[in-house]
């Protein structure tokens, strides 16, 4: 089938034009693609902890869960402990809550952690994220793992 591109872009695909970017759902593809939340809350955590000064993800009752949900098999793992998304079509909306490591300036940990969640589910899913509320619900202090060590029940 010969093609005639001295109108510009007849008969070219979208993925074929230089510089073009392809969204999901566009008018004319021959199918629709649908991304699950979970997926985006994998890749949401996974790029929050990649941020240095992030110790961890949820509040201490959702860690909690997650290290238990971590020894049942076939239970997931602690990848979307804290992260919770809305997802539309074309666009999505992360909240995180967080554990900062002491000594780290939140409002900089913050603002890396949302710049990186950002970059990455819209690199990786083609969504828009058009929102990413984080809150800060604790800070490790290193003595806490030392005193955890210590004060074993059991020789």
């Amino acid at each position: 089938m010969a093609q005639n591109n001295s109108s510009g872009d007849t008969g070219t695909s979208p993925a074929t034009r230089a510089g073009s970017t392809t969204t999901l759902n566009e008018d004319g593809t021959a199918g629709k693609t649908t991304i699950a939340s979970s997926v985006v809350q994998k890749v949401a955590g996974i790029a929050a902890r990649d941020v240095s000064g992030v110790y961890a993800l949820g509040g201490g009752v959702s860690r909690a869960f997650g290290a238990i949900r971590e020894r049942i098999p076939g239970s997931g793992t602690a990848t979307t402990s804290g992260v919770s998304v809305e997802v539309g079509e074309k666009q999505a909306a992360v909240d995180l809550d967080l554990v900062v490591e002491y000594g780290a300036r939140i409002v900089d940990v913050a603002r890396a952690v949302r710049r990186n969640v950002i970059t990455t589910v819209e690199e990786i899913t083609g969504l828009e994220v058009i929102e990413v509320n984080i809150a800060v619900n604790d800070i490790h202090v290193p003595e806490d793992d030392e005193a955890e060590e210590t004060t074993t029940r059991v020789e």
